[in-house]
């Protein structure tokens, strides 16, 4: 039974994927699906903040959580407005405060995420004061469950590839799922939506396919969500940082094989692995060990 969700992307929808004319191996003519991105200049009342590539499905989520995440934006800000204006690719937030962050854009970091991500001010604004809840919990049954449902999703990784996807959970159903060229535009479209529609982080579990690095464990925290899960690997300082914090990071996550680094102590093992079946190789991403038949060390 299809899982249905209360966002998640469109592979049919003509203006996210297009189809174009090339050559295989052999030098046969073939045509393929490949991912649309496009521009999107973003406006905080009147001060221009950045321009993104994103896929430009949802540009009214995506600008509020990357002010969010980006600490220009605050939780308890009235915002008065979000207008898209689709011929000029501009997204305008307007709120009651008065803002001005002329000095906070002098200060950048180009950050480890796809699309050259860059993050403004301090990365470290606000991560010391988080508290992330210690009650907590994910057990290995949702998570194996949760792991099937997300992969057996119509995506448009599965239509064109080219692409990340995060997903918002409780227990073991995913109520978000969003992709991007970037798997941070991902975050942030998830964290604007929960932004608009009030929904509380203290039970939820983060979903990425993407790496776990500091930029993905800072924007988990500020969004005060305290378990994040990938199918992809560890930096050093992501683990560092997901101590620090106290927040459960679970990586490379395939199949009934996954290792935790950080906030172990929310994991309860409860599954019984006899039963949980291996990941189909469809769903096997960027040739990874598994997909060319070598085990992966440690794994």
């Amino acid at each position: 039974m299809e899982e249905t969700l209360l966002v998640q992307p469109d592979p049919a929808d003509p203006r996210l994927t297009r189809r174009v004319a090339g050559l295989d191996h052999t030098g046969a003519r073939v045509e393929t699906s490949v991912t649309v991105e496009r521009p999107l200049t973003l406006f905080l009342n009147g001060q221009e903040i950045v321009t993104m590539m994103t896929i430009l499905d949802r540009p009214e989520d995506l600008a509020l959580g990357y002010l969010l995440n980006q600490g220009m934006l605050r939780r308890d800000d009235k915002v008065t407005g979000v207008e898209y204006d689709e011929d000029l690719a501009v997204v305008v937030v307007r709120t009651e405060r008065r803002t001005d962050y002329e000095e906070k854009l002098k200060k950048k970091t180009l950050t480890s995420g796809c699309a050259q991500g860059t993050a403004f001010g301090d990365l470290m604004e606000d991560f010391a004061a988080a508290q992330l809840p210690v009650s907590a919990e994910i057990r290995t049954s949702w998570l194996y469950r949760l792991l099937h449902r997300i992969n057996t999703l119509p995506s448009l990784y599965l239509e064109a590839g080219a692409i990340h996807g995060c997903a918002l959970c409780v227990r073991d159903r995913p109520l978000v799922y969003m992709e991007d060229v970037g798997r941070h535009n991902a975050v942030d479209k998830i964290a604007g939506w929960m932004f608009r529609h009030g929904e509380q982080p203290e039970d939820k579990i983060f979903y990425t396919t993407g790496r776990l690095t500091s930029e993905m464990v800072i924007k988990t925290v500020r969004m005060g969500i305290p378990i994040l899960v990938s199918r992809s690997g560890f930096t050093a300082w992501g683990v560092e940082l997901a101590r620090q914090a106290n927040l459960t990071l679970i990586g490379r996550c395939k199949g009934k094989r996954f290792i935790a680094l950080a906030g172990e102590a929310r994991i309860v093992f409860d599954a019984d692995l006899a039963y949980v079946p291996e990941e189909s190789a469809k769903h096997w991403r960027k040739n990874s060990r598994e997909a060319t038949g070598v085990a992966e060390e440690g794994a």
